[in-house]
């Protein structure tokens, strides 16, 4: 019996010694919300010393393993750690999933992307947190001045409108914490209503390839996000406190976020900013001070297969206007033109007086999202805008203090979204969007309206649709429809109604005729398709290709088709045009990627081209009772974009990098062959960075950035008469202005407090060499330079 037990317990040690134990256990970790790839897992084989982590795809894996069943740990530094019982039986393959949040506390941040990519296909340009708080007493505009390939068109130094790729305005379309803001952005001197100190990570899409968003996105998507709120018992905050020498001003913004282990989270945040008359180098900016407030609050409750979040956001800003941009009769204006300095300068104040902005900006949303096994995620969203906004013109009298033009929007909007994994290689995201908007203008400002009264309804459905095809090359395809209906309410001047023929076009949008006014009510469809088709594919391990084609249709906005008056804040007349069609635009777009430690690059060349462009122009200047203004008319051409993104990073030594930016755009109306006008100059920067963690993260930078002359500008010079003199004179408001060299300085270090809190200290140098430019893309270039030198001194508390 003892040699039967022996000979059977040597068979069982040969078995097993004979077991196959070359298996391999390969896989991915996603989170489990979005589907992102995690990066840094962890994942540890139970009583075993195997142990692996993920690299930058998300995928792990293991060797040498038996035919077994085991055990593995899960964990990441921003998730909950999770076990799972896997069976090998081969070479096995397995994915796992985590909750995935990111943890702010004591200013933690993961390396690559928390969050989903808007669009696979075409290279997302970011500005992750740290980066942005460099810009906390500065606005979203002049934050992603710092992308390639995305510039800003200013009125002044306060008001920064971003531009992408030479567009800009209704083209550019802003999606704020899930909303797409809806803030009367046809206006050039309109500026996103958005506190940057609310935002956490901004994504820049160059193309209308983030179909999910819009179809309209003719230059491209700016997706302003706030931050994940990890699931645990915990309390955490940040205060950030700037002053600035030029302007005189600070700026004190902090948040504080409460979260729980069940999933509850609220987080309340507010900012306040208080800027006086900005200077020049040699002279004071007159009336361009700066007031703005805002708030927010966002509860929600977060759990693996449900959530639900509701947010509310107030943005109020007072702007002003320079006092030397609205002047008096015509022989001002040509003075203006060929003076070396503002024709007005005054002792620096930090009154705001008339002309200015005063614009209030109310958001609020309610969204939820549950996932069904072996269906998707299915999201709902309802959100609620509403915008105010005052322009102040110089008056005298009892209007003095009275608004010129008074305009207030409400939007209502409904998103249903569904996020499907039909297989493992193909992913479809679907959705339906309906809006009604209604505008009101307030009829007792004692100024003709320039924006009628309209209710507007829109109504859109897409589908994107990811095929992995394999691990090297991945295609995106995707179509959305839009229909818009406006119905408008619009008083003309009878002169102007019979100069544009419209009494022969549109007679039967006639419902009174006045003394000297018709009121009419147009009513007007737009159907609006949009499409992509793209790749992208990974070239060996650094090397990675990307292809996309889009087409974006955008039915013209408010201003380009009802605007025939002043427009007060911009200081000119402008027309619009009744029978505008729909913008379509098709943009192929092509980057070629590097990415490792050493020296990573990205080449991004672009071709737009655009059936039915609205351009807006100089055309003439008019008289009237307020003073002599500029006529801006609309038209509309065919035009063609063609430019060319390049950023850089090289590693010159341990600790320190050079970084490199190149944008060149060119525009051009082919049906005047002529350029198009506001077309962004050439620009290059480079900017050496040190940083070292070691030494309490001491951060230190030196930019150079160049902007060369714009010499492809059209002819828009015009001719006015000169009562005083019985001449005629030129208006030169086409000569654009010379190339300028700009040198800015930037420095951080951290102070651990204790265990918890640490204590940022910071100094930036903007324009250092105090360097007297005007930039082509400043509305007001005419009137006066750009800023000269701002030394602003920054602190920042984690708590």
């Amino acid at each position: 019996m003892r040699t039967y037990a022996l000979l059977v317990l040597l068979f069982s040690s040969i078995t097993t010694m004979s077991q196959n134990c070359d298996n391999s256990l390969s896989g991915t970790v996603t989170d489990n919300h979005d589907g992102q790839l995690l990066v840094g897992v962890t994942l540890i084989i139970a009583n075993t010393e195997q142990a692996v982590q993920t690299g930058f795809d998300g995928t792990f894996t293991f060797s040498n393993l038996c035919n077994d069943t085991y055990y593995i740990q899960v964990s990441h530094p921003y998730c909950l750690t999770k076990g799972f019982t896997v069976k090998v039986s081969g070479d096995t393959n397995k994915s796992f999933k985590l909750e995935h949040h990111i943890e702010e506390l004591n200013q933690i941040t993961i390396e690559g992307s928390a969050y989903t990519n808007k669009s696979k296909t075409i290279l997302e340009n970011t500005i992750n947190k740290e980066e942005l708080e460099r810009f906390s007493s500065g606005s979203l505009g002049d934050a992603l001045k710092s992308l390639s390939g995305v510039s800003s068109l200013n009125t002044g130094n306060t008001v920064v409108k971003p531009m992408i790729n030479g567009l800009h305005s209704s083209r550019v379309v802003i999606i704020n914490n899930g909303v797409r803001m809806e803030d009367q952005e046809w206006g050039a001197e309109h500026a996103p209503n958005i506190d940057i100190n609310s935002v956490n990570n901004l994504t820049v899409l160059k193309g209308a390839s983030g179909l999910q968003f819009s179809g309209d996105a003719v230059g491209g998507v700016i997706i302003a996000e706030s931050s994940k709120v990890p699931v645990k018992d915990s309390l955490y905050g940040k205060s950030m406190m700037t002053a600035a020498s030029n302007g005189r001003g600070s700026a004190l913004s902090s948040k504080l976020t409460k979260s729980y282990k069940n999933g509850w989270h609220a987080t309340l945040q507010g900012t306040l900013k208080r800027f006086g008359d900005f200077e020049a180098p040699d002279y004071v900016l007159s009336n361009t001070g700066i007031f703005e407030r805002s708030a927010s609050l966002k509860v929600g409750f977060n759990r693996f297969d449900y959530g639900m979040e509701g947010y509310y956001s107030i943005f109020k800003n007072e702007i002003g206007i320079l006092a030397a941009s609205h002047l008096g009769g015509a022989r001002d204006q040509i003075r203006a033109l060929s003076s070396e300095v503002p024709l007005i300068i005054n002792d620096f104040t930090y009154n705001i007086d008339s002309p200015r902005q005063d614009v209030t900006h109310h958001l609020a949303t309610i969204k939820g999202f549950k996932r069904f096994e072996n269906f998707g995620k299915l999201s709902i969203q309802y959100d609620f805008q509403r915008n105010n906004r005052l322009e102040f013109d110089v008056r005298r009298g009892d209007d003095k203090n009275k608004a010129a033009s008074d305009l207030q929007l409400d939007t209502h909007t409904v998103l249903l979204d569904l996020e499907s994994h039909l297989t493992d290689a193909i992913t479809l995201k679907s959705g339906i969007m309906t809006r009604y908007q209604k505008n009101v203008a307030n009829p007792n400002t004692g100024v003709r309206r320039l924006i009628p009264d309209y209710e507007m309804n829109d109504l859109g459905m897409y589908f994107v649709v990811d095929y992995q095809w394999n691990e090297q090359l991945l295609l995106e395809a995707g179509a959305r429809y839009d229909y818009t209906h406006m119905d408008v309410f619009k008083f003309y001047k009878t002169s102007f109604w019979e100069s544009r023929n419209y009494d022969q076009l549109f007679p039967e949008i006639v419902v009174k005729e006045l003394e000297n006014q018709i009121l009419t009510n147009p009513q007007l469809n737009f159907n609006n398709g949009s499409a992509t088709l793209g790749a992208n594919y990974q070239l060996g391990e650094d090397y990675k290709l990307f292809f996309n084609y889009s087409i974006a249709s955008r039915a013209p906005n408010s201003s380009e088709l009802f605007s025939e008056g002043l427009h007060h804040s911009a200081a000119r007349i402008e027309l619009g045009d009744l029978s505008f069609n729909s913008e379509i635009a098709h943009k192929v777009a092509l980057t070629f990627q590097k990415e490792n430690d050493l020296f990573s690059f990205n080449v991004n060349p672009y071709i737009n081209t655009i059936s039915g462009f609205i351009v807006n122009e100089p055309v003439d200047v008019q008289q009237t009772l307020r003073g002599n203004f500029q006529v801006w008319e609309y038209r509309q051409t065919n035009a063609q974009l063609l430019g060319v993104d390049v950023d850089a990073s090289y590693a010159l030594a341990k600790n320190c990098r050079l970084n490199s930016q190149f944008s060149l755009v060119k525009g051009y109306d082919r049906s005047l062959n002529e350029p198009l006008i506001s077309m962004p100059p050439v620009n290059i920067s480079n900017e050496i960075v040190y940083q070292n963690p070691e030494f309490n993260n001491i951060r230190l930078s030196l930019q150079s950035a160049y902007n060369f002359k714009q010499n492809d500008y059209p002819d828009t010079n015009f001719e006015v008469f000169m009562p005083e003199t019985q001449t005629w004179e030129m208006v030169d408001v086409s000569s654009t202005p010379d190339a300028y060299h700009l040198l800015n300085f930037n420095s951080s270090i951290d102070i651990n407090i204790n265990k918890k809190s640490k204590l940022t200290v910071g100094l930036r140098v903007t324009n250092v060499l105090n360097t007297s430019y005007r930039n082509y893309l400043n509305r007001l270039r005419n009137y006066a330079d750009d800023l000269g030198r701002n030394f602003l001194f920054n602190l920042k508390i984690n708590y």
